[in-house]
């Protein structure tokens, strides 16, 4: 049994290296292209891979956002956590139902301007509603920043409509 198998694996071995035509075919998808090729190209003004910005009818453009600054910052931690930093800031809104609160950075690159890193807190208002107490107008928002992001920072400054209020650095 063992001479049956062994003489068919060779003469399956020599029927397939005598197959070196196919190989040149063809039939081999590996041939179905060329070899490489250097080729000479031309000094792109811009990046080709990058697709242009075409005009679309359901492009909305820029998001706008319509927060408007939270009339007074009542209370700013910062909370040390694994890799950075979470800022804690609560605050007190004009009127009831403000919603999609955010901390803005005063500046686009959120870097600290002579050491101090500047937010504004901010959210959107709906008109029409009432005062009501103190305590339903709270909103309470935090923000992640990195160990990296904070390299450079003493103060953390989080400004509102009436008020500001800072953390330094011990």
């Amino acid at each position: 049994m063992m001479r049956k198998s062994l003489g068919l694996v060779l003469v399956a071995t020599v029927f397939v290296t005598s197959c070196g035509r196919v190989s040149e075919s063809r039939l081999n998808p590996f041939n179905w292209f060329g070899r490489a090729e250097r080729v000479e190209t031309t000094e792109a003004e811009i990046n080709p891979l990058i697709p242009r910005k075409r005009e679309s009818i359901f492009d909305r453009g820029p998001e706008v956002y319509p927060g408007t600054p939270v009339l007074v910052i009542n209370d700013v931690k910062i909370e040390r956590v694994s890799g950075g930093a979470i800022i804690r800031v609560l605050g007190t809104a004009q009127t009831q139902g403000a919603f999609e609160a955010r901390l803005t950075p005063e500046n686009d690159d959120e870097l600290p301007v002579d050491g101090v890193l500047t937010y504004q807190l901010e959210a959107i208002q709906p008109t029409g509603f009432r005062t009501g107490p103190e305590r339903s107008r709270e909103i309470n928002i935090a923000r992640y920043r990195t160990f990296q992001d904070l390299n450079g920072v003493r103060t953390i400054r989080i400004v509102g409509a009436a008020n500001a209020m800072q953390v330094r650095r011990r």
